[in-house]
Order: C-alpha cells, then sequence, then structure tokens
C-alpha cells in the first residue's frame, strides 16, 4: 500500500497542474499520481489527493462514484474551476463533492483555484450579447472573468497547493 495518492481528472490540463505541484509537494517515495480517466481500478493508499475541474458547481459523477469507494482512509480534496476567484464558491464546490465521500473517511480539507477555460466558454458569451445594457451586464462581466482566468492558475496558486499538502499532513491520521 502506498502512502500518497494523487487522483485527479482534469479537462483542459489546469487540475493537471495542480495534481502535479500536490504530488512534488508529498514527502517520500511511497505515491503515486494518475488520472482518475485512466484508473481501471483503486489503487490502494493510506492518503488519497483527489481534484477534478468543477463543472456546474460540483464534480463529475465519475469523480462522486471514485469518492464513494473510498473507505477508512485519509482524503483532500483540490480542483480548478473557471468562475470567480471567490472563497465562499469554493467553499460551496467543496461541500458538495464532499457529500460523495463517507462519512468514516478523516477528511484533510479542500483547495481550490481558478483556472483557464476553453475559448468557446467566451465565444458563447459574446454571442450572447444583445447591446442592452441591462441585459448584457452580466455577460461582460462573465467575460471580464474569462479573461482573468486566463492566466489560472498561476505560480502562486501552485504555491498555495504544495502550502495545502503541508497543512494537510498535519491533519493526516498516523498509520
Amino acid at each position: 500500500m502506498l502512502d500518497y495518492m494523487v487522483l485527479y481528472q482534469s479537462n483542459t490540463g489546469n487540475t493537471k497542474k495542480l495534481a502535479t505541484a500536490i504530488f512534488s509537494a508529498l514527502p517520500g517515495m511511497s505515491k503515486d499520481l494518475r488520472s482518475i480517466d485512466e484508473l481501471s481500478d483503486l489503487p490502494e493508499a493510506r492518503t488519497y489527493f483527489i481534484g477534478f475541474c468543477v463543472h456546474r458547481g460540483t464534480c463529475s459523477l465519475e469523480v462522486g462514484n471514485l469518492l464513494s469507494s473510498i473507505s477508512l482512509k485519509n482524503v483532500a480534496l483540490f480542483g480548478t474551476c473557471g468562475a470567480a476567484n471567490q472563497d465562499n464558491y469554493y467553499q460551496n464546490i467543496e461541500n458538495s463533492a464532499r457529500i460523495w465521500l463517507e462519512d468514516d473517511n478523516h477528511y484533510l480539507g479542500g483547495f481550490f483555484c481558478q483556472g483557464k477555460m476553453p475559448q468557446m466558454v467566451r465565444q458563447k458569451y459574446e454571442s450572447m450579447l444583445t447591446g442592452d445594457e441591462k441585459h448584457d451586464y452580466h455577460l461582460k462581466m462573465q467575460m471580464l472573468n474569462f479573461d482573468e482566468a486566463m492566466i489560472h492558475p498561476t505560480k502562486a496558486d501552485l504555491s498555495h497547493a504544495e502550502q495545502f499538502v503541508k497543512e494537510c499532513l498535519t491533519k493526516e491520521l498516523p498509520k
């Protein structure tokens, strides 16, 4: 059994970047890093770091099913989303994904940050503009958020992910 298993699902590469930073921050050699989409079964580990890209405020069904299959382990969540960089939004994401996790696990916490979105998202916003100031205000705010998200995850985001690992390690249940 490994000490640490970092599993992630990443559509755009953002969450994979976080997963790699988290993996690098974990101590020792008894660790592995894998894409959830390539798993045939759950590798055995003492502590899991599970990452996902956020869609509609939560994790995918595949990630939810994976979380619900974990029992009696240390578990931490992480992920990226294109939406605004707001702690309360990230807390809601964490809570909605954590619901899948069985209560017999020891939850270590969650880390979320902004990530760039595919260009087609901005194009969709642009196509919805009508020229009416009231109608377009929200869409223009979404486009500003899109533009800000293009630089994420940043070096600072990756550094925060590494700090998150250090915090999680202090909360782990002993071997």
